[in-house]
């Protein structure tokens, strides 16, 4: 089967028109690593395509990768295939990309989460599993530093789902919780943005800061591991980390004006949040300070979970 997506055929292009800020910060890891990232983002990008159906019967071909992979069993899908050298290469593990799957699968029913630990706990399977992942793309396999990347790509997610929240509402999706936004539906919130209900917008601009402050806790973590990975790696995550965090910060600064659309970050900003990352490379200086296991709490018995 000849392949019908870019994900596939050029990895390097996939993470330039789909991931901004990655791309932004690939830049940094040389030309090697920065394609190994690349190839992984195109993998991840390849489920994901499966997952929305934009492939010919994608979610069916999702559920027989997620079966192959839990049975440690070889797939036979045509596309993913052509990664399986790389994975293999990369030794990344199966338990690892069967957790991301599922949250993969997750997305395909109706979303409507209901406490802080069901957020952190979705972030952990879309988003933590890739910071696990690229543990091994930036020859990091030091058992200290798996924790504070399930940290980082969940806070990456919190963000994502705080700038996204009318665009996520628009396609039946609440992944603010209920306990933090009084219940309101994603259809609920859908019309508090269209009718410019000042109460429902109120609602959920106070869910909305607690889910940045959240997020904190989660990006303060995952720098803190940082140290854990070679120099030049540790500079493009810390890039990349900091300008993703940045959308959040606006978002706060703008006066949480979720209903107004996503907040995204310019070239300029991003050139900003770089030159502010170089001092904090300073820190590599001193030990990483411990994992703190009440974040993992949510994430009792997920694969390299520090609960």
């Amino acid at each position: 089967m000849t392949t019908t997506t870019a994900t596939v055929t050029d990895a390097e292009t996939s993470l330039k028109t789909n991931g901004k800020t990655f791309h932004w910060a690939r830049r940094f890891l040389g030309p090697q690593m920065g394609h190994d990232a690349a190839r992984l983002y195109a993998v991840c990008r390849l489920l994901d395509d499966l997952a929305d159906g934009d492939l010919p019967d994608g979610p069916e071909r999702l559920t027989a990768i997620h079966q192959s992979l839990s049975a440690n069993t070889a797939t036979t899908d045509p596309d993913l295939a052509q990664f399986l050298p790389f994975m293999a290469e990369k030794s990344l593990p199966h338990d690892v990309v069967v957790a991301l799957i599922d949250g993969l699968i997750m997305d395909q029913q109706e979303v409507a989460l209901i406490t802080a630990d069901d957020v952190v706990r979705y972030g952990y399977h879309v988003a933590g599993t890739v910071g696990l992942m690229m543990c091994r793309i930036l020859d990091c396999e030091d058992d200290n530093a798996y924790g504070h990347a399930i940290d980082l790509g969940v806070a990456m997610q919190l963000t994502n789902i705080a700038r996204d929240v009318l665009e996520d509402a628009h396609m039946g999706r609440r992944y603010l919780p209920a306990d933090w936004c009084e219940g309101m539906t994603a259809d609920d919130i859908t019309r508090a943005a269209m009718t410019n209900h000042h109460d429902g917008i109120a609602v959920v601009r106070g869910g909305v800061q607690k889910l940045l402050g959240l997020a904190e806790a989660y990006y303060a973590s995952g720098i803190t591991g940082l140290n854990y990975l070679p120099l030049r790696a540790h500079l493009a995550i810390l890039i990349a980390a900091r300008a993703y965090r940045q959308s959040g910060i606006q978002l706060a600064r703008q006066g949480t004006r979720w209903h107004q659309g996503r907040t995204v970050t310019s070239t300029a900003t991003k050139a900003i949040t770089t030159c502010a990352a170089l001092p904090m490379m300073a820190r590599r200086l001193t030990p990483p300070a411990d994992h703190q296991k009440s974040l993992h709490t949510a994430l009792e018995g997920l694969p390299y979970a520090r609960a």
